[in-house]
């Protein structure tokens, strides 16, 4: 599925966020930046030990921000390294923190001049936050970043399963209208 924002798309995929032609590639990082599974662990793999050098050097992230490092061996230019928050019961920030990664990722790719970006559902995974809740708060803010100037022309949310891809799918199409 795709919408058109301003002169913009937002893409939906689903599949491997690291087989994905983009100039920016996020990861669903912890705060140490030590690597994990799930998208972390998958795009260290992919894109080889110079991310992870990188990482090191950088030290930590806090939640609710992004870094951004080189891409290693994957195709896209860079890699932003989003925190997203654990989620506990939404009552403890986890909205704003989740909204200040997205906005973070998307403000380093507008700085870097990054014409598309590819995020995975950050903190949906271990991170427990309920793709309900989390889909309309990244897509939206996917929305007002295109709403503004921007060298972005294409943001595309990479989701694993069709049960993730349907939750966005059904998400994005009650944006579409007033996104466009």
């Amino acid at each position: 599925m795709r919408i058109s924002v301003a002169n913009a798309a937002v893409e939906l995929y689903q599949g491997d966020i690291t087989r994905l032609a983009v100039d920016a590639m996020v990861n669903a990082a912890n705060s140490r930046l030590a690597g994990g599974g799930g998208v972390d662990g998958a795009i260290h793999r992919a894109g080889g030990p110079q991310i992870m050098a990188e990482c090191r050097a950088i030290g930590s992230c806090p939640t609710g921000t992004a870094v951004i490092t080189t891409a290693g061996r994957l195709s896209a230019r860079w890699v932003i390294h989003a925190v997203g928050p654990v989620y506990r019961d939404g009552t403890r920030g986890e909205p704003e923190l989740l909204d200040g990664a997205y906005r973070a990722c998307l403000q380093l790719a507008r700085q870097h001049g990054a014409r598309s970006i590819a995020f995975p559902s950050i903190s949906t995974g271990v991170y427990g936050y309920p793709i309900e809740k989390a889909a309309p708060i990244a897509l939206a803010a996917a929305v007002r970043h295109l709403q503004e100037p921007s060298p972005l022309e294409r943001v595309v949310f990479a989701l694993f399963s069709a049960a993730d891809y349907a939750v966005y799918e059904r998400v994005l199409a009650g944006i579409a209208p007033a996104a466009s």
